[in-house]
C-alpha cells in the first residue's frame, strides 16, 4: 500500500510540505506558509512548522497532523485509510478535504481496487 496517499487521501509525493521537508527548502517553505494562509484563509502560518514526511510515514509531520481528526479517526478505527471506511464517501470528518481536492478521495478508491 502506498504510504505517501494520507489518511484522507491527499497525495503526498506532491505536498509541498513534503518536498520542501526532502528538500530542506525554506524558500518553498515561506510560499507553502503563503499560499495555504490564502488558500485555508487561516491566520498567518510560520514557515518553520513546513515539514512533513506524511501522516502515514514514520518522521516528522507538520504540527496539524498530531490534532488531525481525520487521522484519529482512521486510528481509533484501526484503519490504514478513510479509504477502508464505508462511509467515506458521507463522512462530515473528511468532506471538507474530498471537497477541496476530489482528487483525494480518487486515491483512496484507487487504493482498493
Amino acid at each position: 500500500m502506498n504510504l505517501l496517499i494520507s489518511c484522507c487521501g491527499l497525495n503526498c509525493e506532491t505536498c509541498d510540505a513534503r518536498i520542501a521537508t526532502v528538500e530542506d527548502s525554506d524558500e518553498l517553505r515561506a510560499a507553502t506558509a503563503e499560499k495555504w494562509q490564502k488558500m485555508f484563509n487561516a491566520p498567518a502560518l510560520d514557515p518553520e512548522t513546513i515539514n512533513c514526511l506524511g501522516c502515514r510515514t514514520e518522521g516528522v509531520k507538520f504540527a496539524h497532523c498530531y490534532d488531525c481528526q481525520i487521522r484519529k479517526c482512521v486510528a481509533a478505527k484501526g484503519y490504514n485509510t478513510c479509504g477502508d471506511c464505508e462511509l467515506v464517501e458521507n463522512c462530515e470528518i473528511v468532506a471538507h478535504v474530498h471537497k477541496f481536492s476530489p482528487e483525494a478521495l480518487q486515491n483512496l478508491k484507487g487504493l482498493h481496487n
